[in-house]
């Protein structure tokens, strides 16, 4: 830029530097990702066929709740540039939140344009989506894969904890985490999920020691995680540590709020942990008003997480054996059904199954 004022590629190479930087800590200000928006409207000014800007500006369209704008970026990319497969990744990753067909049809797009360093990554991110549908069998054949292209036993690990993690098996979700835990003791998933993976077993002091780590990681990284505080909360709760758990549940609930009020991605699942705090706490109004809401906005694409913790999760043991919190589960899973069968049947049409 100092040679040349007008290189579009250049203003464009900033707002991706100011992304990755500044997302997590402006998540929560009303000017979120302005200085992205700016500097990719800079780069179209001198640049309109720019697809890599197209497709950054689907990203931040995406962030703040602007759904209709976000796809027409990303259209517009993929039109400057068929063989843009950052473009089909935007694409998938932002269906994932309510169309599993879509997101696994335009991240393999993104797999089959890029041969490089990225697509163990991509394999990755097509892992957790089937995993999210119902099939944990084409997750962890996606890390096998993954794990042929980049010998990264970490990652494997981490994704196989993750999956076992999230179908129940809280035993072999442990076995996993603790291989990567050995290989590496301070991986962000691997400590997260110990936490989780304990929690659930009831053995909250050691969930508690995972935890911790993991919290101090996010603090010196400078990161913010929308939806676990009320975990570490409930295991702070357990082991007698009464304020540190008021802390992290109010924590949740500010997170929550004002990502519904902001509008930022989070805010699509949020009222399910808002629920889930307000049913710990009594709140019995506050938390089927945020369950109804919750059951009522995901119509589709209903993650395997979700389905696991609406079944099992000891927030909701206050109201659980209530007649309406049985109808809000059953919704629950006939929809998961419904979305899960759509996918089998797309997957056996393409020749996937």
């Amino acid at each position: 830029m100092k040679y040349d004022s007008t290189f579009a590629k250049a203003y464009t190479g900033l707002a991706m530097v100011y992304w990755d930087k500044h997302i997590s800590k402006e998540y929560f200000t009303k000017n979120f990702m302005d200085s992205v928006r700016i500097l990719i409207n800079f780069a179209l000014s001198f640049d309109n066929q720019l697809s890599e800007a197209y497709t950054l500006r689907g990203r931040y369209y995406s962030e703040i709740g602007k759904p209709e704008q976000a796809i027409e970026e990303f259209d517009k990319a993929i039109k400057l540039n068929p063989n843009d497969w950052i473009a089909y990744k935007g694409k998938g990753d932002f269906y994932f939140a309510n169309n599993f067909v879509n997101s696994i049809n335009y991240l393999q797009k993104a797999v089959s344009i890029n041969r490089g360093r990225e697509l163990p990554s991509l394999l990755g991110d097509i892992a957790y989506v089937y995993l999210s549908a119902g099939f944990p069998d084409k997750s962890k054949q996606c890390y096998q894969d993954k794990l042929k292209l980049d010998g990264d036993s970490l990652a494997y690990y981490a994704g196989l904890q993750n999956d076992e993690l999230w179908v129940g098996n809280f035993n072999k979700s442990i076995e996993y985490g603790e291989k990567g835990y050995v290989i590496d003791s301070t991986n962000d998933l691997i400590l997260l999920n110990l936490g989780h993976n304990y929690a659930f077993l009831g053995q909250f002091k050691e969930s508690l020691k995972y935890y911790k780590k993991w919290l101090e990681r996010l603090k010196a990284q400078g990161e913010i995680n929308l939806n676990n505080m009320y975990r570490i909360g409930y295991a702070y709760w357990q082991c007698g540590y009464k304020e540190e758990a008021e802390y992290c549940f109010n924590e949740q609930v500010e997170y929550c709020n004002r990502s519904i009020e902001l509008k930022r991605w989070y805010g699509n699942i949020a009222n399910y942990d808002l629920a889930a705090v307000s049913a710990f706490k009594g709140e019995r109004d506050k938390a089927y008003k945020n369950l109804r809401i919750f059951d009522q906005r995901l119509s589709k694409a209903l993650w395997i997480p979700q389905i696991m913790l609406i079944r099992t999760d000891p927030f909701f043991d206050s109201i659980r054996n209530e007649p309406e919190f049985k109808q809000i589960v059953k919704d629950v899973e006939i929809k998961n059904q419904a979305e899960h069968e759509r996918v089998r049947k797309w997957l056996e049409k393409q020749g996937m199954l």
